[in-house]
């Protein structure tokens, strides 16, 4: 996919990761950004910084977003959804923590793995998400059991900031983050759009 103007990420969507994190669920949308040159693609390592010892994965729905969405109703923010991607909202859980807030534990390069194409024609309600790391399984969870659906969502944050087409929404991650560490290899799979799989390394100069 080409680079998205924003990469607009949403935190505590599954009531069962804000238990895990020791958080309350938010009675709004927690919105933050990742930045666009975090992304990478299908394939590509993932790389451990030197100034974190707790880097996560956090498997998650990506919307990739059609037409331009401004103040929009959850009906047109449905319509205006292009597809679905895979998504790993990669975390320095230890920065996240001291930082008070979340740009620079999201925002390191290779933090946005995306992949392995953009799926057309899907219902969001029929969405699936699973994270793996070495083949285990570590996370599930389905759309329908998110706190803000995907149409709420889109909605909300067009009022916020216009959703431009090729945008990406990073929609939260269910229960079950955990540390990667040199050689993992993780994978996020998204029912109807396919596997994305990263290997993960030491960062070098």
């Amino acid at each position: 996919m080409e680079r998205p103007s924003k990469i607009v990420c949403v935190g505590r969507n599954y009531a069962e990761h804000a238990k895990e994190m020791g958080n309350a669920v938010p009675k709004d949308p927690l919105l933050f950004l990742k930045a666009s040159s975090a992304l990478i693609g299908n394939g590509e390592a993932i790389v451990l910084p030197p100034q974190s010892a707790q880097v996560e994965f956090e498997a998650e729905i990506g919307v990739v977003i059609g037409s331009r969405l401004h103040h929009a109703s959850a009906a047109e923010a449905e319509a205006g959804i292009k597809g679905f991607i895979c998504l790993n909202d990669v975390t320095a859980r230890d920065l996240q923590k001291t930082d008070g807030q979340w740009t620079r534990a999201k925002g390191f390069d290779t933090f946005c793995p995306a992949g392995p194409r953009v799926a057309e024609g899907l219902r969001w309600q029929d969405l699936e998400v699973v994270g793996r790391v070495n083949g285990v399984e570590r996370q599930r969870g389905r759309a329908s059991e998110m706190v803000f659906n995907i149409p709420a969502l889109l909605s909300y944050i067009s009022g916020v900031m216009t959703l431009l087409p090729g945008d990406l929404v990073a929609t939260g991650t269910p229960a079950g983050v955990g540390p990667l560490v040199p050689g993992d290899v993780v994978e996020v799979e998204v029912s109807g759009v396919g596997v994305l799989r990263n290997p993960v390394r030491a960062f070098t100069q």
